[in-house]
């Protein structure tokens, strides 16, 4: 009997120092949906891809600020140390020449681009299609913050579910170590049999310990992938692993793949400002012509004042070292073509591998299920039938105590089964770039 109430003291005792932090905790009830909606609006990752279409779309109204016309104004005061002035003019022969010591003068110039050998327009295009890429980076980081939260999600329901049937495990051994020990009180249950429950009880509370650990570890992180206090307690909604779900043909499936993958559009995006950077850099070879015009006034004292010197012309201009010289952008705009080939390649190879690999993981895990499912059956029936043996006499406690633990596991195995099966489905999605959707 003091054995018994040893037990339950620990019991209470290990108890209360695993989950007094969780007691102190604002309990959540938060399923899937909103799990994956909180995620998505407190990540990180996300807001950090966000600034990235903010530059984009920056720089693709910096190059169309390109087409605009150009201005500038400057004006100085100079201060002159006895400046020689020599006027040759005619009626300036006979006087004497004035004495300069200060200038002013005032300068306005505006140039509008009417030729670039198609820099400026090609520029936007690139920076357009750039602008889309980031887009589409987005949406890609997206689907990785869902996929995430779902597999956090799991995560924390399985090792809530751990800690339920162990629980319920620890119990029913407890009850059995106070049937024992009255029974060894009593002489009828050996000694040595009745440590032997009550060492598997002890292995039991460790198991125990490690599966609160591993659920406390969980729901920290849960909690800040949702953008929540770490002090909040998550009660997951089990729904979601009893859904089923149907998959499609696997050619079907790839053919969505690459359709639907943000991150291959994106590609295409970039291959297309790769191209169009091919033909910025080829106009170098171009020259420019601009409208021009400006204003002058200077005031010199003593000497001369201008006003309304207004000029209008054309500007053209040529690098003619280009003939000579190699055209490297050129070079570096081909080569980056070639780059995002073999990218895209290399990721369109890498989806239909991922894919491969998800579909054969979710049809595994769907046989696991039916299989687990049987041997909580079978373990179930070997429970009861050593139960009755030993009840008779006819096997040992060992025998009872393993068979005690071959349930336990299929209970734990059947739980785990289930949650892998819909991961392994939003795995798929994932991989299909459908998630999200």
């Amino acid at each position: 009997m003091n054995h018994k109430i040893k037990i339950i003291f620990l019991n209470i005792l290990g108890f209360a120092v695993i989950q007094f932090p969780i007691q102190a905790q604002t309990i959540q009830k938060i399923n899937l949906r909103q799990a994956i909606d909180l995620s998505i609006k407190n990540s990180n990752n996300l807001k950090i891809a966000d600034s990235k279409v903010l530059v984009a779309s920056a720089d693709v109204q910096e190059a169309k600020d390109r087409k605009l016309p150009n201005a500038s104004v400057s004006a100085s005061y100079l201060r002159l140390s006895s400046a020689n002035v020599d006027l040759k003019s005619s009626q300036a022969s006979n006087r004497p020449s004035p004495k300069v010591n200060q200038a002013v003068y005032g300068i306005a110039n505006v140039t509008m681009p009417l030729y670039t050998g198609g820099r400026i327009k090609y520029g936007i295009q690139s920076a357009e299609y750039l602008e889309k890429a980031a887009k589409l980076n987005v949406e890609n980081d997206k689907e990785a913050v869902v996929y995430n939260t779902i597999q956090a999600y799991t995560n924390l329901y399985k090792s809530s579910k751990s800690v339920m049937v162990i629980k319920e495990n620890l119990n029913a051994s407890v009850q059995r170590d106070s049937l024992f020990s009255r029974l060894e009180q009593n002489g009828i249950l050996a000694r040595n049999d009745l440590l032997k429950a009550q060492l598997t009880t002890s292995n039991i509370e460790l198991s125990l310990l490690d599966a609160q650990n591993n659920f406390n570890i969980a729901n920290i992180n849960m909690a800040l992938l949702l953008g929540l206090s770490e002090n909040t307690l998550i009660d997951v909604d089990s729904s979601f692993v009893n859904v089923t779900q149907q998959l499609k043909p696997f050619i079907e499936m790839e053919n969505m793949a690459l359709q639907n993958r943000k991150d291959v559009q994106a590609i295409a995006f970039q291959k297309k400002a790769a191209a169009v950077g091919v033909k910025v850099a080829k106009s170098e070879a171009y020259p420019t012509i601009a409208l021009t015009g400006g204003y002058i006034a200077a005031d010199i004292p003593k000497l001369i004042t201008i006003t309304n010197a207004i000029n209008v012309g054309l500007g053209v201009q040529y690098n003619i070292a280009s003939l000579w010289k190699n055209n490297t952008k050129l070079t570096q705009a081909r080569a980056r073509e070639v780059q995002l080939d073999g990218t895209e390649s290399l990721l369109n190879d890498g989806i239909k591998l991922q894919l491969n690999k998800d579909y054969q993981n979710y049809l595994f895990a769907q046989k696991k299920i039916d299989v687990y499912e049987k041997s909580i059956t079978q373990a179930t029936e070997n429970y009861r039938i050593t139960k009755n043996k030993y009840d008779n006499n006819l096997v040992t406690i060992t025998d009872l105590l393993e068979a005690d633990v071959s349930l336990l596991q299929a209970k734990l195995n059947a739980t785990v089964a289930k949650a892998d099966a819909a991961l392994a489905y939003n795995k798929i999605l994932s991989t299909t770039g459908t998630l999200s959707k």
